[in-house]
């Protein structure tokens, strides 16, 4: 993608899909929107490459040159999510195995086994040819590495890869053997062979570990295809893939590392956004590479793959456009710009309808797209700049989600529900991964943080020593980086920095009171009876009566000794006492809070010259009145604020201090 001095909004553009005498009036019709940027070719290998080696790519460097002599700027994918009928034909081992040992059906997409070498081979000629074709071409601003990882594969190539993995870890057989206790329902292993790739429930370290392979195929996948572009690629030029949020088939943090930004792809489906819920997956991809992002496809009205496909209300995919933005988005695609007249998305929402015509969300995106092109100049370069900090750990989710102990216990629900009140109060988070430093927060949030490692408990100590306020959660420091079980009671080595230790953990049936002296309320799914170890370690709530096992038994504590502060919170607290934790630990921790309407979200980004950009979103169906503790100047309607202003349905503002 290009360097950030321009806020882009595009689409998804297949002109595979039509005969090339249509292509102007599409472009017409993007020019007309405001289009900035298109996204081509993820999916058009068999156009092309129609037979091994045969390549046909001037019907794309024609789509490129009629895009940019309407200013309309290029990313492209390889499109190697989608691989031809020929080459599966002529290779059948590159299609995948599911669960069951059956072959994926051509057909689809995403069918090819991450692993296959012959699939790698195939990959990287394709690749280095469309590197070398397109590469140097101006108009193109950037590339999408293949799209959406999602696939699995269980084949006889992908187990010998995960074999030759767990020996290049562990070094030999009596490690992982005493790591993974196999000696459990006579698990013991004497050959590396008899390593089987995890199907159902199995051993929690193996379980751990084919999630970490899975993973490393596709980041070595990944870095095959990132070898054979970026020589051939400009110095300008940044390479992505498009995620898919929430998505835990693998380790996010580590997939990023090789790629110059993170993108993701933000569907609501059935239902509506809820700005509370989803600004934290914008801070997540955010968190990837701790810097801007694209969103690379956003639905422009409704999905197809629903159980119910309503559309937005009008306004809504505005908003959520700017909800992107203020959460450190740089770009805006729509998936897509036009409906194909086959093909297995024939009903996904667009801008343009199979006759061609513009659909009524086509003033929505101009609507937009004017916005953005009033700011785009002001946002150059700004950041999203936070003193709050989420510790996310793929491998702790990975780790509950085998093991949830209470059915209803989520992982990223729980991530969620610290976030939703932080949300509210308008604090800018950074996701991190948990093993990452945490100099410069003020507050740290580390949601059942299941997993500790020697890096996780060093950083966490020296955060709080040097005045760090942070919060640990129940399920906290149950296990080591194998899956297995510490020989110490939760929060395992940060039990002496917290001040507490739990003594016994309960999946609970129905709620429990909770009561404290200014804090009323219940835990819902988990309770964990703590135990105070230090004298410094303030009891903040109490169980009230239970299942006599918790009975008036500490809940959640507080630890000031030292410069720093440490909250355990044993409990999953009702929503409204949930507001109130949350609130009481940022007022303690002196973290600015911005208040608004509900409905109403206020976000910062900060530009080089260290000025704030105040982006305020209302997310409701009607307008609103928004009150600001200053006056300041609106760079959407280039018009003074004298503290309160109205801000019709679902609209943005974008102020400055005056």
């Amino acid at each position: 993608m290009t360097p950030p001095s321009r806020l882009h909004i595009g689409a998804a553009y297949y002109p595979e899909h039509w005969p090339e005498e249509r292509w102007p009036e599409d472009i017409r019709l993007m020019k007309a929107a405001g289009l900035t940027v298109v996204r081509m070719a993820e999916f058009a290998w068999s156009t092309m490459e129609p037979s091994e080696g045969q390549y046909n790519f001037d019907w794309l460097e024609r789509a490129i040159a009629r895009l940019a002599e309407n200013d309309i700027l290029t990313v492209l994918g390889t499109p190697t999510a989608a691989p031809p009928a020929w080459l599966v034909t002529q290779y059948p081992a590159t299609l995948a195995v599911d669960e069951t040992g059956r072959r994926v059906q051509f057909g689809n997409r995403c069918h090819a086994c991450v692993n296959s070498p012959e699939f790698h081979a195939a990959v990287e000629r394709f690749v280095t040819a469309m590197a070398k074709r397109f590469g140097p071409n101006p108009h193109v601003i950037g590339w999408q590495i293949d799209n959406e990882y999602n696939r699995v594969c269980y084949c006889d190539t992908c187990r010998l890869e995960f074999q030759q993995f767990l020996r290049r870890k562990y070094g030999s057989l009596e490690n992982l053997n005493a790591r993974w206790t196999t000696a459990y329902w006579s698990q013991t292993y004497s050959a590396w062979e008899q390593i089987p790739l995890p199907i159902g429930p199995h051993n929690p370290g193996l379980m751990l570990e084919f999630r970490r392979f899975v993973g490393a195929s596709y980041r070595r996948f990944q870095k095959r295809q990132l070898d054979a572009l970026r020589p051939h690629l400009k110095p300008s030029d940044r390479v992505t893939h498009n995620f898919m949020g929430w998505f835990g088939g693998f380790d996010h943090y580590e997939l990023t590392a090789d790629l110059d930004l993170a993108a993701w792809d933000w569907y609501i489906g059935s239902g509506h956004n809820d700005p509370l819920a989803q600004g934290v997956i914008h801070d997540l991809t955010r968190g990837f590479k701790r810097k801007n992002f694209w969103l690379m496809e956003t639905q422009p009205g409704n999905v197809n793959w629903a159980g119910v496909n309503n559309s937005l209300y009008m306004g809504e995919a505005h908003a959520m456009a700017w909800q992107a933005v203020a959460h450190g988005a740089e770009a805006v695609l729509y998936w897509q710009w036009r409906s194909a007249l086959g093909g297995q998305e024939q009903y996904h929402g667009t801008l343009v309808d199979p006759s061609g015509q513009p659909r009524p969300f086509y003033q929505e995106a101009q609507w937009l797209a004017r916005e953005f092109a009033a700011v785009s100049d002001l946002l150059s370069g700004s950041e999203v700049r936070a003193q709050v900090a989420m510790l996310h750990d793929y491998d702790s989710r990975w780790s509950i989600e085998g093991q949830r102990h209470h059915r209803d216990f989520d992982y990223v629900e729980h991530f969620t529900h610290y976030y939703r009140p932080l949300a509210a109060r308008n604090v800018n988070v950074d996701v991190l991964h948990a093993d990452q430093p945490l100099d410069g927060y003020r507050l740290v949030i580390a949601p059942a943080l299941i997993i500790l490692n020697e890096t996780r408990v060093r950083h966490l100590k020296a955060f709080v020593e040097n005045g760090g306020h942070l919060v640990l959660t129940l399920r906290t420091g149950v296990k080591d980086e194998y899956n297995a079980l510490l020989p110490s009671r939760p929060p395992g080595p940060l039990a002496e920095l917290a001040g507490v230790e739990v003594e016994e953990y309960y999946a609970l049936e129905m709620p429990v009171p909770v009561q404290g002296e200014w804090l009323t309320g219940s835990s819902l799914l988990w309770a964990e009876r703590l135990q105070v170890l230090r004298p410094d370690c303030k009891v903040v709530a109490r169980y009230q009566r239970a299942n006599g096992w918790l009975d008036h038994q500490p809940a959640i504590t507080e630890t000031t000794g030292g410069t720093g502060r440490v909250w355990y919170v044993g409990v999953n607290l009702d929503t409204a006492a949930q507001t109130k934790l949350i609130t009481r630990i940022l007022n303690t921790a002196g973290i600015p809070q911005i208040e608004s309407p509900p409905g109403v979200e206020i976000r910062t980004r900060r530009r080089p010259d260290g000025e704030e950009i105040y982006i305020v979103i209302n997310h409701n169906r009607s307008g609103t009145r928004v009150r600001l503790p200053w006056n300041g100047y609106e760079h959407i309607g280039k018009r003074p604020v004298q503290g309160t202003f109205e801000l019709p349905a679902y609209s943005t503002a974008v102020l400055t201090r005056k």
